[in-house]
Parts: C-alpha cells; sequence; structure tokens
C-alpha cells in the first residue's frame, strides 16, 4: 500500500458518509472503495469494518440520546447479531477470493434494489407498534441472519434490518432505524474482531478513512437539499457498475 491507496480510498469513503448521510446507502460505495485501490477482497472487507465502527458508533450514541433504541427488545438482538457477525466473518475468511468476488456480483443488484426502493417500508401508529414476544423473536432472527451476512460482506445491511424490522416485527419506522443502528454497531464490532484477530485490517488506512467518513456524514447532514435523495441514485449506480467491471476483470484475470 502507498500513497495512492489513500488517495483513491480516503475521497471515496468521505463520498460515502456525505451520500448516507442524506439518503443512505453509503456502504455500496464505501468497500468497493478499497476494491477499487487493489486492496484484497479479505483486507477490504476488514478496512471497511474498522473504518465503519466509528460511523456506526456516533449514530448509535446519537439514537440512543434521543431515546429511540428500546433497550430490552435491543439487548436480545444485540446478542443474536453478534454470533451472526462472528460466523459470517469466519466463513468470509475461509472463503477463496474467487468465489467471494462472484458471490459479490450475485448479490450486489439485490442489495441496490432494496437500498433504493423506499416502498417497501411503511410506518405505524404508536397503537400499531405492540411489542410482543413475537416482536423479541423476529427481531432476534432477524438480527442473527442480517448478522452473518454482514459479517460476510456488509454493505446494506443497516437497509436489511430496517426492512426486517419493519415488515416482519411489525416495528414504527423510527423505532425500527434506532434498534437497526444499536445491531449493526454489534455486527461491525463482532466482525472487526475476528478480522483484526486474523490480520486482515490495515489499521492506517481504517482510520485515514473513518476520519474522512465521518466528515462526508456531517457536512451530508447538514444539507437541506431538496433534491437530496434523488441526485445519489446516479452516484450508486455509477459505483455499482464501476465495481461491476472491476470484479469481473480480476475474475478473468485469475
Amino acid at each position: 500500500m502507498n500513497i495512492t491507496t489513500f488517495l483513491i480510498v480516503c475521497p471515496l469513503v468521505f463520498l460515502a458518509g456525505f451520500v448516507d448521510a442524506i439518503g443512505g446507502g453509503g456502504g455500496l460505495i464505501s468497500l468497493p472503495a478499497y476494491l477499487f485501490a487493489g486492496i484484497p477482497v479479505h483486507t477490504a472487507i476488514g478496512t471497511n469494518k474498522f473504518s465503519a465502527v466509528f460511523g456506526t458508533s456516533l449514530a448509535t450514541g446519537r439514537f440512543a440520546k434521543q431515546g429511540m433504541i428500546e433497550k430490552r427488545l435491543a439487548l436480545p438482538a444485540v446478542a443474536a447479531a453478534f454470533v451472526g457477525a462472528s460466523i459470517g466473518a469466519r466463513l468470509s475468511l475461509r472463503m477463496p477470493e474467487r468465489m467471494t468476488l462472484i458471490i459479490l456480483l450475485v448479490i450486489l443488484p439485490f442489495v441496490a434494489f432494496l437500498v433504493l426502493n423506499k416502498k417497501l417500508l411503511r410506518d405505524r401508529s404508536p397503537e400499531e407498534e405492540q411489542i410482543t414476544g413475537r416482536t423479541y423473536v423476529t427481531a432476534a432472527v432477524s438480527a442473527f441472519l442480517v448478522g452473518i451476512y454482514d459479517g460476510l460482506y456488509g454493505p446494506g445491511t443497516g437497509t436489511f434490518l430496517i426492512v426486517l424490522l419493519n415488515v416482519w416485527s411489525r416495528l414504527g419506522l423510527k423505532s425500527a432505524n434506532g434498534q437497526a443502528k444499536a445491531i449493526n454497531l454489534a455486527t461491525n464490532l463482532s466482525s472487526l474482531i475476528v478480522f483484526l484477530m486474523n490480520g486482515t485490517v490495515f489499521i492506517p488506512l481504517g482510520l485515514s478513512a473513518a476520519v474522512c467518513n465521518m466528515i462526508g456524514a456531517y457536512l451530508g447532514a447538514g444539507l437541506a437539499l431538496k433534491r437530496g435523495s434523488k441526485a445519489i441514485r446516479p452516484v450508486l449506480l455509477l459505483v455499482l457498475v464501476l465495481l461491476f467491471v472491476k470484479i469481473i476483470s480480476q475474475l478473468l484475470g485469475q
């Protein structure tokens, strides 16, 4: 790794934070940033987890301070997510790089569809949102399954969680978003521990990327752009197309 690696990764991760703050989907840019720079897949995933932990911690703290995280509901889901992400990260490290690249090609379109399709969600009034035993079970199962995915790959995890908690656990969007932040922090920490133990995290790059990501998120959140969400669609699609080309070229070159 050299200065060129930082010059490629840091601006793109800044963009990821900016985009995520405006309309979500920043994860579809942050991981490709590392892959564009030519970093091996497992190291790219591990380093991306490292930088993501900082932003997720800030967001979770903010949601908790505003009382948007139901602790009794979040605790079992967080525990399930921690276990799931650990399993996913270990599976990722056992996979040959070629197989991981092929999986990325299959998963990316589906993740992009979920992130860009906001019609899947519907809000619920406080009267409709009833936390029962079913809510606890579905939230924990959702956290475990998405945790495996986050440890294995990652982008779109927050969206997956919000969709499942809203549709399956029947939480309102505000509550689903709060629980998703706490669960996502757990999946990031759990998978990061596994990647750190296996030496697949480039810490200097991860720290630089984390700073850039937080600056991007801060600036994005501070802009009241009427067409913000619409404006990021072309950016996301362009990054996805470039990533497809990058992965295919890597596969052909192996």
